[in-house]
């Protein structure tokens, strides 16, 4: 019996149309909590115009008697706001899978006013939407409806139930990105988990780097559990190289490899992009599990399938965008991160919070003294690190290969970060750091959001122990830098700017006009 599948998700998202659907195809019984809620005397339309914190009490009960009645594995479709309310999606989470069904606010307003009907909420719609886009992004999965017919998102929530399914119960806490029959899950544990990724495998090959080696190469062929080729390169950038490249792939192959294998990438960013590339190009392709063991990477570089080695030019620029089987993050392995290192991850974990919202930013500012200052990890950085992932998962199950526009908001900070990092000797979660500073700078500059902004993000990075002096960075080595930035089109780069806590865009600059913003920021 299947466990039950809850579908939440903004107004006219299609929960119940797509809800039945999955019903009538796999034979199974659908609840919609509006029904259930009419039920008890009052249309929920008459219900939200009335007393909206009545509809919420009633919805909530509703949940509570469909969990109850569950054992058959019915699918739930909820109101819009139902995820959004007390204690309800843990209540999901707990009981069964939960997807998102995603949708725009434009296009829910065209959905919304085609179907006809009371929506007394329509009016708020932004304001309600960005308050909710958080509680959404907690589900197991996000899928998005934008472009699909009713038959196309039936067959992506089926097949995120499959790869979820597939996973051991202890497992099935995790985030999954929807990307189809690629589908895969993110674990966060206690240790090392790998699940069924590796059984079918003809031959697991692991790649590492020396420092990784020493403090989790054991632990991780044991949690394994059979004979493994082991390659260890050099840590640090430099081994993003095509030089290395080569080797490992010789040597894979002169050690058995061959298309049933799988390599696990066992380190942080540099490991993941550079054994992802092997992988997306050896034999033609051939699996890669992902045990991300900094934050850095748990929460960006092993996510989202995009592998590289670096130019002479710049970072990244030949690679592929090659998903992995599983990623599995190891929460111990983060106690072993230099303290450098430790503080530097949260430069990618500030982009989340800018990202996502006070909410989030609260929760990463709680996990400033161990930061800054090491010891025991906080109980938040747990759901910190969840949070960050349900975020990357969703924008990549939505724009896995950057065509629509919406993965290129995880660039924020990565502008001027990349520049920075390329001209300097700073880790890449520093230079992010100081590139969420310019980031604020050239956005107030441009009139998009308040100046103050640039110093609370300044004080923020500066609680974490992170670099804050972005001007003495900006030499015109690092500024001419921009002009080679992969989201560079003609004379213009695709920059991420920030309005406020939990409200960036993307929006192009003349590259001539951020360069002369950040250089006249820096005049004597």
């Amino acid at each position: 019996m299947p466990a039950p599948l809850f579908l939440i998700g903004f107004m006219a998202a299609g929960k119940t149309s797509v809800g039945r659907s999955i019903a009538r195809a796999q034979g199974r019984r659908f609840v919609d909590l509006d029904d259930e809620i009419a039920a008890m005397g009052e249309p929920v339309a008459d219900l939200v115009a009335r007393d909206e914190a009545e509809l919420r009490r009633r919805e909530a009960s509703a949940l509570a008697a469909a969990i109850d009645h569950a054992d058959d594995g019915p699918v739930i479709a909820t109101g819009g706001g139902a995820a959004s309310f007390g204690d309800n999606l843990d209540r999901m989470r707990a009981a069964g899978l939960v997807i998102a069904l995603g949708v725009d606010v434009a296009e829910a307003r065209v959905r919304a006013e085609r179907s006809g009907g009371t929506r007394p909420l329509l009016a708020q719609a932004e304001a309600l939407a960005a308050r909710r886009a958080s509680s959404y992004r907690r589900a197991h999965a996000v899928v998005s409806t934008v472009g699909r017919t009713i038959d196309e998102v039936t067959a992506e929530v089926a097949a995120v139930e499959r790869a979820w399914t597939a996973l051991p119960v202890a497992l099935r806490d995790c985030t999954v990105v929807a990307l189809g029959a690629r589908s895969y899950p993110i674990v966060v544990r206690d240790h090392v988990e790998l699940g069924e990724a590796l059984r079918a495998a003809s031959c697991v090959a692991v790649i590492t780097d020396g420092n990784v080696d020493r403090l989790w190469g054991d632990a991780v062929k044991r949690a394994i559990g059979r004979d493994v080729v082991e390659l260890v390169i050099e840590p640090g950038e430099a081994s993003k190289s095509f030089a290395t490249y080569e080797r490992l792939c010789a040597e894979l192959v002169a050690r058995g490899l061959d298309r049933g294998s799988v390599i696990v990438a066992l380190g942080g960013g540099v490991v993941g992009d550079l054994a992802g590339f092997v992988a997306a190009t050896l034999f033609r392709g051939i699996p890669v599990v992902q045990v991300p063991t900094t934050l850095v990477a748990m929460t960006d570089a092993a996510i989202g399938g995009k592998t590289a080695v670096d130019l002479a030019a710049g970072k990244n620029l030949v690679g592929a965008f090659h998903q992995p089987r599983l990623v599995t993050c190891a929460l111990p392995t983060l106690a072993t991160l230099p303290a450098r290192e430790r503080r530097a991850g949260f430069g990618e974990l500030w982009k989340y919070a800018l990202l996502d919202g006070r909410e989030l930013w609260r929760a990463v500012d709680a996990c400033a003294p161990w930061a800054s200052g090491g010891g025991n990890a906080p109980g938040e950085l747990r759901d910190v690190i969840a949070r960050s992932v349900a975020y990357k998962a969703a924008v990549v199950g939505r724009d896995e290969l950057e065509r629509t526009g919406h993965r290129v908001l995880l660039n924020l900070g990565h502008t001027i970060g990349h520049a920075i990092e390329t001209h300097s000797g700073l880790l890449h979660g520093e230079a992010v750091g100081l590139g969420l500073v310019a980031a604020c700078r050239v956005s107030a500059a441009l009139g998009l959001a308040r100046p103050e902004l640039e110093a609370e993000v300044v004080e923020a990075l500066r609680r974490t122990g992170m670099p804050v002096d972005l001007d003495r960075h900006l030499v015109p080595a690092v500024l001419d830098h921009v002009r080679v930035d992969k989201k560079r089109t003609a004379d213009n780069v695709r920059f991420i700017a920030i309005r406020e806590v939990g409200s960036c865009e993307p929006i192009d600059v003349p590259i001539v006009e951020l360069g002369r913003i950040l250089r006249a920021t820096t005049a004597p």
